[in-house]
């Protein structure tokens, strides 16, 4: 690494390096963890038959996955590639990108893991236990055993892998749905891209070079390609009423969420339009028109905010324009008076309602099944066209522990901020358990 190149990663995450803490900080964290694990009955530990099934299911995979080629669609020739966070441990989600004359072709592989994990399963009942992935800063309790999502459920680079395909043909003009094509496959990724990689890779296409085996890869065109398709569907997401709370999301996110959303979009209304079948559908219903007008006054009172005056007939457009011209020091304030007045968003077996943030009339989640619930049924779904017997107790389950999931969260985020830990910092960079005469206060704020 030159030094442009080490001064530029010392201002990233991973150039940073982890939060020092010393070992009684670290039980103090732990004794705190296990507290918020008894209050809200999220279990950190797999039975052990759970455990052992999950560790069968990776075995000889090699072979079982030759001998399922040709059942599949083999895409193990396009250009593939997955993009996630550094410290991520599994990668469930991968995208392919074409320009045609008439058409853009995205495709969003996801990890096929009801190959493995299925309703007469072991893991399958252990996963409606947990519901979901509870992700605190620098420690996760996963929904689906490690040795299983880890391995032959993650998407690395180089390794052929089975995969749930949703293949998208997009209008040109209006990026709409031409054709939508879901199917099986199977899939081998040519890198694993970490978002600082994936800004890299945009600014300077000849980095491709350090980051691929395989030098005849297009890889940095077609991330060109996928970043100037999602740039595109994300202002229209906006022009057509969306809410966008982050404005300043950078172009490698804003990738994986664009590609994410129309993806789950198309197998959604794939399921409702043209199967006519229930799921898991994510409804988020809207505030009502007094709890929006509060809000908006609360925004417009703040100091050096002014709503610009044709957007008042559409609060999501009130809301996009106001904080893309507000003064950066307010805008937590703008996001924290839109989500007081905001419903949670709920799984039902019936779309009616819509998602109300999003603006979209139907919606449902199949893009992570390695850590939702509601993905990994609609996979099953989707393959089966079978719904489960128990589907709205289903949807209430993981409506439940979503919510637990994410007031765990809340307070230890609050809790590692009352003993001078920064959780963004902590969350980014990780921990590490130093000798105490060396370690840090284990205050990561000033070192931000």
């Amino acid at each position: 690494m030159t030094t442009d190149d080490a001064q530029a990663a010392a201002g990233t995450a991973e150039g940073q390096g982890p939060v020092e803490i010393d070992e009684e900080m670290a039980r103090h964290l732990e004794n705190k963890r296990e507290e918020l694990f008894e209050k809200f009955g999220i279990p950190d530990e797999f039975p052990p038959e759970v455990l052992e099934e999950a560790k069968a299911r990776t075995q000889d995979v090699d072979n079982e996955i030759r001998e399922e080629i040709d059942d599949r669609e083999d895409l193990r020739e396009m250009t593939t590639w997955t993009t996630d966070p550094i410290d991520a441990q599994d990668f469930d989600d991968a995208i392919s990108v074409e320009e045609r004359d008439d058409e853009y072709v995205l495709w969003v592989h996801i990890a096929d893991v009801t190959h493995y994990v299925n309703p007469d399963t072991a893991m399958w009942d252990e996963a409606v236990e947990r519901g979901n992935t509870v992700y605190l800063p620098a420690y996760t309790v996963h929904m689906l055993p490690p040795v299983l999502a880890e391995t032959v459920c993650s998407l690395v680079p180089n390794e052929e892998r089975l995969a749930h395909t949703v293949e998208m043909h997009l209008d040109k003009e209006n990026l709409g749905y031409e054709n939508i094509e879901i199917y099986k496959s199977v899939i081998e990724s040519d890198a694993r891209l970490t978002y600082t990689e994936a800004e890299r890779l945009l600014d300077d296409p000849d980095s491709a070079a350090d980051l691929l085996e395989d030098q005849s890869v297009d890889l940095a065109e077609k991330t060109e390609l996928v970043w100037e398709l999602a740039d595109r569907m994300h202002e229209q997401r906006k022009e057509d009423g969306s809410l966008v709370l982050n404005p300043a999301r950078d172009r490698a996110h804003t990738i994986i969420e664009e590609c994410m959303l129309k993806a789950n979009k198309a197998v959604t209304h794939e399921l409702m339009w043209d199967r006519g079948v229930e799921a898991m559908y994510r409804v988020h219903p809207q505030p009502s028109p007094d709890e929006w007008d509060e809000a908006l006054v609360e925004i417009q009172e703040l100091d050096g905010v002014s709503i610009p005056g044709s957007t008042w007939d559409d609060p999501r457009k009130a809301v996009n324009a106001t904080l893309e011209q507000a003064p950066g020091r307010q805008l937590d304030k703008i996001q924290w008076a839109v989500m007081k007045v905001m419903p949670r968003a709920k799984y039902m077996n019936d779309p009616f309602g819509g998602h109300h943030a999003l603006n979209f009339e139907i919606y449902g989640h199949f893009t992570s099944p390695i850590r939702r619930l509601s993905d990994l049924i609609n996979h099953w779904i989707v393959y089966t066209n079978d719904v489960p017997e128990d589907l709205i107790a289903l949807c209430d389950r993981a409506s439940d522990r979503q919510k637990d999931a994410e007031q765990c969260e809340r307070e230890y985020k609050n809790f590692l901020q009352e003993v001078g830990l920064d959780p963004s910092a902590v969350n980014n960079r990780g921990i590490e358990i130093v000798d105490g005469e060396d370690g840090s206060d284990g205050d990561g704020r000033d070192e931000e």
